[in-house]
C-alpha cells in the first residue's frame, strides 16, 4: 500500500512515564555534578537547569526549533568552572534521564507489526521530536533500533514537527516520495498536521497519553482506542 513507514516514538510506537521534580532525582544529580567538583544544592541545580534551558530555548529562537539539552548539562559544568567534555555533557544526560523515568515499555503489537513491514522490504523511520541523549538509549532499551532505515530526533536537527523543514529533512536524506509515505504518530499536531503540511498520508492514533483533541482528526486513518495492533489492518493489508 505504502513504500514507507514514518512512526512517531512516544505515545505511538513506545508508552513512558517521566518524574522530573521529584526531590530524589535533584539529589543524586547534584551528587554526579559534585563528584567532578561542580557543587550545587539540589534545588539550586534545579533552578540552574531551569533557567539555563529557558535560555537555551530562547537562543534557538524560531517557533518550531529545537534546542539541545546536552548543551544544557554542559553548561552547569562550565558555570562552576569545570572543563566539560562532550562525553561527559552526554552521559549526565542519560544518567538524568534513567533517574526521571519511571517506566518505559513498547505497545502490545509493534514489534509485529515493524517485523512484517521489514520482512516484506518496506523503508520503516522515526521521526520523533526528542531530546537523543534521551531518546536512542531507550530505542535500544527496547530493542528497536534495528527495525529503522533512518531514525531523526529533533535535537539532532535543531527542527521539530509539525515543521515541513523537519519532514523534508528526512525525506531528502533517503530520497523519499511523499505519495509513498504514511506517517503514523498520536498527537494531532504535530504528527497529523506536519504529514499533511508535507504531502504525506497519515493515521492518527489515540493513547493515553496523546494531547487533547480539538476537534475532527483530519488524519486519512484513525484508530481512536490505542489499539495498536489495527494500524496493521488499516495500512498495510
Amino acid at each position: 500500500m505504502y513504500q514507507n513507514y514514518i512512526f512517531d516514538f512516544y505515545g505511538t510506537l513506545a508508552d513512558i512515564l517521566t518524574d522530573e521534580e521529584a526531590p530524589e532525582l535533584w539529589r543524586k544529580l547534584s551528587e554526579l555534578y559534585g563528584e567532578h567538583g561542580a557543587v550545587y544544592k539540589p534545588m539550586e541545580l534545579k533552578d540552574e537547569f531551569r533557567r539555563l534551558e529557558s535560555e537555551e530555548t530562547m537562543r534557538c529562537g524560531g517557533k518550531y526549533a529545537e534546542p539541545d539539552i546536552v548543551k544544557v548539562f554542559a553548561y552547569l559544568y562550565i558555570n562552576k568552572g569545570i572543563l566539560c567534555s562532550p562525553i561527559l555533557a552526554w552521559q549526565t544526560a542519560v544518567f538524568f534521564r534513567s533517574l526521571s523515568r519511571k517506566f518505559i515499555c513498547c505497545y502490545d503489537g509493534v514489534a509485529e507489526l515493524l517485523s512484517e513491514l521489514k520482512g516484506r522490504g518496506k523503508g520503516i523511520y522515526l521521526l520523533s521530536n526528542a531530546q537523543a541523549p534521551f531518546t536512542r538509549p531507550e530505542i535500544e532499551m527496547l530493542c528497536l533500533t534495528d527495525y529503522f532505515d533512518g531514525i531523526f530526533l529533533s535535537s539532532e536537527h535543531g527542527q521539530k514537527k509539525p515543521s515541513p523543514t523537519f519532514f523534508r529533512k528526512l525525506l531528502q536524506k533517503f530520497q523519499l516520495k511523499p505519495a509513498e509515505c504514511v506517517m503514523i504518530g498520536n498527537d494531532e499536531e504535530t504528527d497529523i498536521v506536519g504529514a499533511q503540511r508535507s504531502g504525506l498520508s497519515s493515521l492518527y492514533i489515540h493513547t493515553e497519553i496523546s494531547p487533547e483533541r480539538t476537534g475532527k482528526i483530519k488524519a486519512d486513518y484513525c484508530v481512536m482506542d490505542g489499539d495498536f495492533r489495527k494500524i496493521r489492518t488499516l495500512i498495510l493489508d
